[in-house]
């Protein structure tokens, strides 16, 4: 049973945009947070920004805060991460997540629903 569902990945070029949806299939969010991990190949999940749903309290990593934004459309419960002057080093699948008792914004395990990922490829 899918309880995250990503989209909007694919392949761009270096300096391109991308935005990333995420959105739980045929039921309302009902979590506190919605947060957005990476994991390129042969490294760990990374965290990359957060979002508390109730009043759009943002959280970002350091080394993407300068490039992407996270948002939440609480109408359509669609959360959306904006990433802008991709570079090679994003290349990587695209984790949203879902949690009620997140404590540190930064730490996978806080987040209880997971989605299958996006892959986003960056090419030089």
């Amino acid at each position: 049973q899918v309880q995250l569902l990503e989209s909007g990945g694919g392949l761009v070029q270096a300096g391109d945009s991308l935005r990333l949806s995420c959105t739980t299939p045929g039921r309302t969010f009902n979590r506190n947070a919605m947060g957005w991990f990476r994991q390129a190949p042969g490294k760990e999940r990374e965290f990359v920004a957060a979002i508390r749903w109730s009043d759009m309290f943002t959280y970002y990593s350091t080394s993407v805060k300068d490039r992407v934004i996270i948002s939440r459309d609480n109408a359509t419960n669609m959360g959306y991460l904006q990433m802008n002057s991709l570079k090679p080093e994003d290349t990587a699948v695209y984790y949203c997540a879902a949690g009620s008792y997140v404590i540190r914004w930064d730490r996978p395990r806080d987040y209880d629903l997971w989605g299958q990922g996006t892959q986003v490829t960056v090419s030089s």
